[in-house]
C-alpha cells in the first residue's frame, strides 16, 4: 500500500509517516549497536586468546590458559554465564518430527529478544481505537516489514558484512536469516490484514484494487514470501535441494522487484539497501572465483594440475558411500574448519555444494601443487551422481579426471590452540572436521597451550570411518613426538562390520547410551582432513581383519555406543585450564553434546569461585 496515499478518499495520513520513519532508523540504530557490541567482544577474546599465548610462550606457568587478571576473572565469568545460558537444546527424537526440534536456547533468547523489538514496534502509538485504527496500524507494519527487508538480505550472503566485523561466517547467520525471513511474513500479513479488515468494513474493496495497482504488487509479495517459507521447511528442502537452492535465489529477486512496485518512494531506500548488500556480495564472490580458478600463465613444469580455467579434479570412489576429491594445485590457505564451495559441471551444470577441505595444508610427499581434498558422503543428487561417476571409472580400471571450480574458503572458526584440553567428538564422516583440527594442533610450529585431547569417533559402519582410523595411528605418533596427550575412542556400532583395522590397539569397551541418530553421517558439507593422501592410501592399503593384538593403550575400540557425558566429563574434570569441546554430528549428537556442556559447566559452577575452568563448545552441523 502506498504509505503516503489517502486510505479513505479524503483523510490524510501523512501524519503517521514520521514516526514510523524514525522507529525504522531506530530500528537499524539497535541493529549497529548490536554488531558493535558483538564487535567489541570479538576484540577482548582476541586479546585473551594473544595473552594466552604470551604466557604458553613464557613456559614459566603452570596454567596458561586460567585468567590472571581481575579483569579476565571478570570477564570469564561472564562468559560462562553466557554459554550456561546459550548451549542447551532440546531435542525431538521422533523420525518424522525431528526437523521440529527448536533452535538452542541462546538463539531462543536472541530471537525473543528480537521479537520484542519488532512486536513493540508493531503496536508502539499505534492501538488507539479512533477513526483511524484499522489504518494506522497498516501503516505501521508496513514500515516494520520494509525495515527488515535489508537485513534479510544482508543475512543471506556469503561475503557477509555483518558477520566479518561480529567475528562469525555466513553460514553461522543463516539461522537468523531464516527467523528474520519468518518474522517479516509475519508483520507483512498483519500490515496487509488490516488494510483489507478496513476495505471490507468500509465496503470498498473493488475499488482499491482498481484505483490503486499497487496493491496487486503487495499482494504478489506476500504470495512470493508465503512460498519462499514453505519451501524452506526442510522435509520439503530435503526433497530436491538443488531445486530449492534454484528457485530461492528466483523468488528472492523476484520479491525485491515487487516491493519496489509496492512501497513509495520514501520508503524505496530499503530496497536499494537491500540490492546493495545482494550486489556487494556477488561481487566479492565473482572476484574471489576468478582470482582462484583462471590462471593466465599457468605453469606445467613442475606439478600437475596446472590449467588455465578451473582445476583437475581426480575422483574415487571409496567404499560403498564414500568419494574422494583431489582438487590440484590450487593457489590459496585455509584454516582447519574452513570449506568451499565445489562446482563440477560436467556432473552437475549448475549446482555448487559446499563441502569442508580435508587438508590442512598441502599434501607431503605428492607430485601435485598445494592440491586439496574433499571426502564426500553420497546422498541424493550430486553427490549420488559424483560417486557413480567416480565407481564406474574404477570399475572400467580407469582414474576420472574432472575440471572443478571452486569458491572459498568460507568460514571463521576458531583458533584451536588457545586451550589446555580439547575434546572431538564426531559421528561417522563428521571426523572430516574434527580430524583436520587434531590435525593442525599436533602440527602447528607455533605457540601451542594445548596438553591433551580427547579424540571419539563413532559410526554404524566400519567403511565410513576406517581411513580415519589409519590416519589417526600416524598421529598418535606425532602427538608422542610433540608431548600432547592423545586418546583416541572409536565405537562401530554394526555387529556386521569387521573390517576395522584394530592392530596396534587396544580393544576397549566404553559403555553407555547414545541415541541411535547420533551416528547418522553429516551432510555433503562435512569432510575429512589430514597430511596424508587418503587417494593414495586408499589405492595402496589393503584392508585387515580385526585384530586384538595391542601395542598402544592410546587407542580403545567399542562395538556400543558410547556414554557421552563421561566422554566429556573426563577430560575437563582433570584439567587445569579451560577446555575447548568440539562435535560434528546429526541433531541427536549435537543436543547430547550442548545439554552435556551446559549442565557439566553448571554443575561444577565454572568461574563461579570454585576454581573449576571454562568449557567451550563449538558445534558443526549442517542441515538440508
Amino acid at each position: 500500500m502506498d504509505m503516503d496515499m489517502d486510505m479513505d478518499g479524503g483523510m490524510a495520513t501523512n501524519s503517521f509517516q514520521p514516526g514510523n520513519m524514525a522507529l525504522a532508523r531506530d530500528f537499524w540504530y539497535i541493529i549497529v549497536g548490536v554488531v558493535g557490541l558483538l564487535a567489541a567482544c570479538r576484540v577482548v577474546n582476541l586479546y585473551v586468546s594473544q595473552s594466552r599465548l604470551r604466557r604458553c610462550a613464557g613456559q614459566s606457568i603452570e596454567f596458561p590458559t586460567r585468567p590472571n587478571s581481575r579483569f579476565l576473572e571478570i570477564w570469564a565469568t561472564s562468559t560462562a554465564i553466557v554459554r550456561e545460558a546459550s548451549y542447551p537444546q532440546l531435542y525431538f527424537p521422533f523420525r518424522w518430527l525431528s526437523w521440529m526440534t527448536p533452535p538452542p536456547l541462546g538463539r531462543v533468547i536472541a530471537l525473543l529478544i528480537y521479537w520484542a523489538i519488532i512486536i513493540y514496534m508493531m503496536a508502539y502509538g499505534a492501538v488507539v481505537k479512533d477513526a483511524f485504527f484499522w489504518e494506522r496500524i497498516g501503516y505501521r507494519n508496513a514500515w516494520v516489514t520494509v525495515m527488515q527487508i535489508p537485513l534479510m538480505y544482508l543475512l543471506a550472503s556469503k561475503c557477509n558484512v555483518l558477520g566479518f566485523i561480529a567475528g562469525t561466517s555466513h553460514e553461522r547467520l543463516n539461522w537468523l536469516h531464516r527467523w528474520v525471513a519468518r518474522t517479516v511474513f509475519v508483520t507483512a500479513t498483519v500490515h496487509g490484514w488490516h488494510f483489507y479488515t478496513e476495505w471490507v468494513l468500509a465496503d470498498f474493496v473493488d475499488y482499491q484494487l482498481k484505483m490503486m495497482p499497487m496493491i496487486k504488487y503487495g499482494i504478489a509479495a506476500w504470495g512470493v514470501l508465503l512460498w519462499s517459507l514453505i519451501s524452506s521447511f526442510a522435509p520439503l528442502r530435503r526433497m530436491s535441494y538443488e531445486f530449492f537452492v534454484i528457485q530461492h535465489i528466483l523468488t528472492a529477486v523476484v520479491f525485491l522487484w515487487l516491493i519496489y512496485e509496492h512501497v513509495p518512494p520514501t520508503a524505496q531506500y530499503n530496497v536499494w539497501f537491500a540490492i546493495a548488500a545482494i550486489c556487494f556480495d556477488r561481487v566479492c564472490r565473482t572476484v574471489l572465483l576468478i582470482w582462484q580458478n583462471i590462471k593466465f600463465f599457468p605453469s606445467k613444469a613442475n606439478c600437475k594440475g596446472g590449467q588455465r580455467i578451473g582445476h583437475q579434479a581426480q575422483i574415487r570412489a571409496v567404499g560403498d558411500s564414500i568419494t574422494v576429491v583431489t582438487i590440484k594445485d590450487v593457489h590459496f590457505k585455509w584454516r582447519a574448519g574452513q570449506h568451499l564451495y565445489l562446482w563440477m559441471p560436467k556432473i552437475g551444470p549448475l549446482e555448487a555444494h559446499p563441502y569442508t577441505i580435508a587438508c590442512a595444508h598441502q599434501l607431503p610427499d605428492t607430485c601435485i601443487c598445494n592440491s586439496i581434498q574433499l571426502v564426500v558422503r553420497k546422498h541424493k543428487g550430486f553427490s549420488r551422481r559424483l560417486y557413480d561417476a567416480a565407481a564406474n571409472a574404477q570399475a572400467a580400471g580407469q582414474k576420472r579426471t574432472l575440471t572443478a571450480v571452486v569458491s572459498g574458503p568460507y568460514g571463521m572458526p576458531p583458533r584451536w590452540d588457545i586451550y589446555e584440553t580439547i575434546v572431538l567428538i564426531s559421528a561417522s564422516t563428521g571426523a572430516s572436521f574434527t580430524l583436520p583440527i587434531l590435525e593442525s594442533v599436533l602440527h602447528t610450529e607455533k605457540v601451542n597451550c594445548t596438553k591433551r585431547i580427547d579424540f571419539l569417533l563413532t559410526a554404524k559402519q566400519d567403511e565410513e570411518i576406517d581411513f580415519y582410523v589409519r590416519r589417526l595411528h600416524e598421529l598418535i605418533d606425532r602427538a608422542k613426538t610433540v608431548g600432547i596427550e592423545l586418546l583416541v575412542h572409536i565405537a562401530v556400532t554394526s555387529s556386521s562390520s569387521p573390517t576395522v583395522d584394530r592392530d596396534h590397539t587396544n580393544v576397549q569397551a566404553v559403555a553407555g547410551g547414545l541415541d541411535s541418530n547420533s551416528t547418522r553421517d553429516m551432510d555433503e558439507k562435512t569432510t575429512g582432513r589430514s597430511p596424508v593422501d587418503v587417494e593414495r592410501w586408499a589405492a595402496s592399503t589393503p584392508q585387515k581383519r580385526l585384530s586384538t593384538a595391542s601395542a598402544d593403550s592410546h587407542v580403545h575400540h567399542a562395538s556400543v555406543r558410547p556414554n557421552i557425558e563421561a566422554f566429556i566429563r573426563a577430560p575437563v574434570e582433570v584439567s587445569g585450564g579451560e577446555t575447548s569441546v568440539v562435535v560434528c554430528g546429526g541433531p541427536s549428537l549435537v543436543s547430547r553434546v550442548r545439554n552435556c556442556v551446559a549442565s557439566l559447566s553448571d554443575e561444577r559452577a565454572v568461574h563461579k569461585g570454585t576454581g573449576a575452568q571454562g568449557i567451550e563448545l563449538h558445534v558443526e552441523e549442517y542441515s538440508f
